[in-house]
């Protein structure tokens, strides 16, 4: 691993880019929320990355100054808010790069949808993507429980904190 801070770039997600989002396998308990089905699938069924539209309208991808793939981002346009989904490429986890890498899909949302604030959601459990969103600058506004495909889950709504 060799990504320095504070230099990470966020593009429109393109084809190869997703396909290689569905490769990543992290470990437990980290599988449990960032796993997705292999790319075959996703593209014959049109979900989520494999759904071009969706790709387009909703996921970035994460650079670094190589331009290689460091992670992806979610922008999802909710009520007056825009949501956010995060992931970063699992050996890139853990090694302090969370913060510069949250800030750039901050500003990448914030750039897309002006004037929107920005949340996101977090199991309560992910202590360690809870640590990083609260150094990037979010707080926990709410509490609460939905249905997950384990069962119920516990969530924190986290906002993020205006400069």
């Amino acid at each position: 691993m060799s990504v320095s801070k504070d230099v990470f770039t966020v593009v429109p997600m393109n084809h190869e880019q997703a396909e290689i989002c569905c490769s990543w396998r992290y470990e437990p308990p980290y599988d449990r929320v960032y796993g997705w089905l292999p790319w075959e699938q996703m593209e014959a069924l049109g979900i989520e990355l494999g759904d071009p539209e969706v790709r387009r309208q909703q996921y970035m991808s994460v650079l670094d100054a190589e331009r290689a793939l460091c992670g992806f981002a979610q922008l999802f346009p909710m009520v007056n808010v825009i949501r956010l989904g995060i992931g970063m490429r699992p050996d890139l986890c853990g090694h302090g790069l969370g913060k510069s890498f949250v800030h750039a899909i901050i500003q990448a949302a914030r750039t897309r949808y002006a004037g929107l604030p920005v949340d996101l959601e977090v199991q309560d459990w992910n202590e360690r993507a809870i640590r990083t969103y609260l150094k990037a600058g979010f707080e926990i506004t709410d509490t609460y429980e939905k249905q997950t495909p384990e069962g119920i889950g516990r969530f924190h709504c986290m906002v993020y904190k205006e400069d």
